[in-house]
């Protein structure tokens, strides 16, 4: 799969301070605590110390040091002078003239803070990614946020933005190998012959038998509820019940299955052998509960439509026989009521 799958604003905003703060979103991320003073105070000069802390407030909230470390929101930058009582936040320009200064304070920040390379991480978050990917099923950019989160609470610097998604797009690729893999292995070449009939397209007829197979009753009548069962039957006589599909993550299996019930049979034939078998598997588990539950939802609809349906016409015309005037009377007893209503009441003597 291609790995680009970030916007170009979605990549040029990694790593990076969004565009501005609130007081409260200041005073929640970046309060420098009596631990953060003692690492700061002994620095000379103010625009040292400003830029240290800067460092400091930057690697903490988005996950790296910045190749500009002054690239940082002004108001930001005004918060912590005003914390190190340091009159002129415009001093900060100063700090980027020695570079060595710089990176001495990025060096001192990662001891005090135990901040790990990416590279002493590298393996842990590749299985975890690949883990993830296998059960859950998430898209790329949901596993590409994931891992950011993974190396921010684990204190691992970030990486350039290309070497993480490409991590990520390879590490789904081979989870998603491994479940066509694995559900292809579960099939005997019988069963795999049978599924493949499944997009054979008949003579006298324009789609496969997987689109019928597909297409859930539309239509409430006796003739289309034989149908419908009908369906059922040759879903569940493909003989796949015994195949134990367990043994992948049903969410996994789910979206293999939404993906057979969407694609077009010209599109699955030319998959290779392993997903192409495997989405039709999955398809065909999914249709197994899905054409009995459509059967009984059918025969619910026509029981109550049809069935009670006429048996409260039926029910109906037998009163009318047994009591033909009770319309009549109805309308006489009401009449007289009416009329009673109406009547002045008697004067009192």
């Amino acid at each position: 799969m291609p790995v680009e799958f970030l916007s170009d604003e979605q990549a040029s905003a990694y790593g990076r301070f969004p565009g501005g703060f609130t007081r409260a979103e200041l005073e929640r991320y970046f309060f420098l605590d009596d631990v953060d003073r003692a690492l700061i105070e002994p620095k000379r000069r103010d625009h040292n110390k400003l830029g240290f802390a800067v460092q400091l407030a930057t690697v903490r909230y988005v996950g790296r040091f910045l190749d500009d470390p002054l690239d940082v929101p002004a108001v930001l930058v005004e918060y912590l002078a005003e914390q190190l009582d340091i009159a002129d936040p415009s001093c900060l320009k100063s700090y980027g003239e020695r570079e060595q200064t710089r990176t001495d304070h990025a060096g001192e920040i990662r001891e005090a803070d135990d901040w790990r390379e990416f590279a002493e991480v590298d393996d842990e978050l590749t299985e975890w990614i690949e883990g993830r990917a296998w059960t859950t099923g998430d898209g790329p950019k949901a596993l590409f946020d994931a891992s950011v989160t993974w190396l921010r609470e684990r204190r691992a610097l970030l990486p350039g933005v290309t070497t993480l998604v490409r991590l990520v797009a390879s590490r789904r690729d081979v989870a998603t190998q491994r479940l066509w893999e694995t559900l292809y292995a579960l099939l005997t070449d019988e069963q795999k012959a049978m599924l493949d009939r499944l997009l054979d397209v008949g003579d006298g007829h324009r789609t496969s038998r997987l689109d019928a197979l597909r297409r859930p009753p539309t239509r409430v009548s006796g003739p289309v509820m034989i149908e419908a069962l009908e369906r059922a039957a040759e879903i569940l006589g493909q003989g796949l019940g015994e195949v134990d599909a367990s043994v992948v993550p049903p969410r996994r299996l789910a979206e293999l299955s939404r993906y057979g019930m969407e694609g077009k049979a010209t599109l699955l034939r030319r998959h290779p052998d392993s997903r192409r078998l495997a989405t039709l598997l999955a398809t065909v588990v999914y249709l197994q509960t899905r054409a009995v539950d459509d059967a009984l939802d059918l025969l619910d609809v026509l029981f109550v439509s049809k069935l009670l349906a006429r048996a409260e016409r039926e029910s109906n015309k037998q009163k009318i026989r047994v009591f033909p005037k009770l319309g009549k009377a109805s309308v006489t007893i009401a009449a007289a009521m009416v009329c009673s209503w109406r009547s002045p009441a008697p004067a009192r003597t």
